[in-house]
């Protein structure tokens, strides 16, 4: 496989990469530069979702950004410490609140956490998921573009990747904006820990599941 680094954020310095930008930012975050983490405390009652079965639309959750041209390949590492059921973080790509997919574990504090990724296209979302039993720790997700086409996937050591969807998105823009989100549909304060945000370039040689 051929690749370069379009990103590699990996949360040393006091500041943000300058090309990072916040949508919805959390009035809590930091960056621990000793350890290199980028550490998200969130808001109160912020998700991302459109219409499908909830017959709700909500666009507040938070979302660290880089915008992207063209094929790519997107990985991060979070660390968990979920209170409240849905609390989630994980990728995120978006064209706009009508386009959008993330990834994520859905925190069930009386049940089986969920695994699974949520496609917006035209305004409607869905939500395909499976049951979660492992350790919310040092879990890794990938989303790799090609064309309109995204695949996700995850791993618990960034070496064994394990597919949870192929999906399309149907809006088309040379810019994409790429990179991690955190949010807790009922509560707040959900503190998500990112080890680092890396973005690579990825051509016709690139297996991409």
């Amino acid at each position: 496989m051929t690749s370069n680094n379009i990103l590699l954020e990996e949360f040393k310095n006091a500041k943000l990469e300058k090309n990072l930008k916040w949508f919805s930012p959390p009035e809590k975050w930091g960056i621990n530069g000793e350890k290199s983490k980028l550490i998200i405390k969130t808001d109160k009652f912020t998700d991302f979702w459109q219409k499908t079965h909830y017959e709700f639309q909500t666009d507040n959750g938070h979302f660290l950004y880089y915008e992207v041209y063209g094929d790519f390949r997107l990985i991060t590492k979070v660390n968990s410490k979920p209170n409240n059921r849905y609390d989630q973080a994980g990728l995120m790509v978006r064209f706009s609140k009508d386009t959008w997919l993330k990834t994520s574990v859905e925190y069930i504090p009386d049940g089986n956490s969920k695994l699974g990724v949520v496609v917006t296209n035209y305004g409607y979302s869905d939500w395909s998921s499976q049951d979660y039993l492992e350790d919310l720790n040092s879990l890794y997700y990938r989303i790799t573009r090609r064309a309109n086409n995204y695949y996700v996937d995850y791993s618990c050591n960034a070496i064994s990747w394990k597919q949870i969807r192929i999906a399309h998105l149907f809006e088309e823009k040379e810019c994409i904006k790429v990179g991690i989100y955190a949010c807790s549909p009922q509560g707040e304060d959900y503190e998500a820990e990112f080890d680092f945000l890396k973005i690579e370039k990825i051509d016709n040689n690139t297996k991409v599941y």
